[in-house]
């Protein structure tokens, strides 16, 4: 069966599978489990016939309860939404991690979006949401897949793209050119964006504008590794998630 990487639909952009890099142990990521895209609140009757045939039962929604209100995801008939809200609103996207860097080698990066990734990954907010974005995946039945996506499926949904990517131990150069696709796929334009004169939402826009650069992953895959020594610690300790869940991550989602 040949898989393609990129999903061509009339209407949302950069909607792509995860599936075919070679894991843990050698192991390939399976196909058709796991998809990743841009903003779903426009979708024609095609399109979602097409996420009916791959089988696409879970929604998970990245974007902020207002961009959520704003533009409101169509679903399609048997799909569950499920609303993560990667960036935390309001006072906890500020939270400070001075404490943090006292207790773990967290690296200092003066790049814009490697300091903005770490950022996130370091807030309490953002691990629940990446941690529930894991949980879903975790009790997804074996017939079943599940998309998650932001609004220009490049920033929040590379951070999650690249916790999933670590997890099943993909090498850090596939990661980085897994992100590097979407400058393939998407027309960064101010046009594209909802401007609003919220602090968090001028964050939004510029990130996604901004083309994303190999070297940004450093701001996730670095500060893990440099600061907790594995992935598999920074799963124990921030995302607080078990040892016996990361093993049966890797097992539903590596081919044997």
């Amino acid at each position: 069966m040949t898989r393609q990487r990129v999903i061509e639909l009339d209407q949302p952009v950069n909607f792509r599978d995860l599936g075919g890099y070679k894991g843990l142990g050698g192991r390939q990521v399976k196909w058709g489990k796991i998809y990743r895209s841009a903003a779903l609140n426009e979708m024609s009757t095609r399109d979602m016939a097409t996420l009916c045939k791959l089988h696409i039962t879970v929604d998970c929604d990245l974007r902020t309860s207002r961009e959520q209100r704003a533009y409101p995801d169509l679903l399609w008939p048997g799909a569950r939404l499920v609303s993560v809200g990667l960036y935390a609103e309001g006072e906890r996207f500020e939270e400070k991690h001075a404490l943090l860097r006292f207790f773990h080698h967290i690296p200092v990066f003066d790049d814009y979006l490697p300091s903005i990734y770490q950022r996130v990954l370091l807030n309490s907010h953002s691990e629940e949401a990446i941690a529930k974005v894991f949980k879903e995946l975790l009790r997804l039945p074996e017939d079943q897949a599940l998309v998650y996506h932001c609004a220009a499926g490049k920033d929040r949904t590379g951070v999650i793209s690249v916790m999933i990517l670590m997890a099943l131990g993909v090498d850090d150069d596939t990661i980085a050119r897994d992100y590097m696709l979407t400058d393939e796929l998407y027309d960064f334009s101010w046009k594209k964006q909802h401007p609003t004169n919220e602090k968090l939402s001028q964050i939004i826009a510029k990130m996604n504008v901004t083309r994303g650069e190999g070297p940004a992953i450093k701001g996730i895959t670095e500060t893990i590794r440099q600061g907790w020594g594995s992935f598999d610690k920074f799963w124990v300790k921030r995302l607080g998630l078990s040892k016996t869940e990361l093993a049966k991550f890797r097992k539903m989602y590596l081919e044997d």
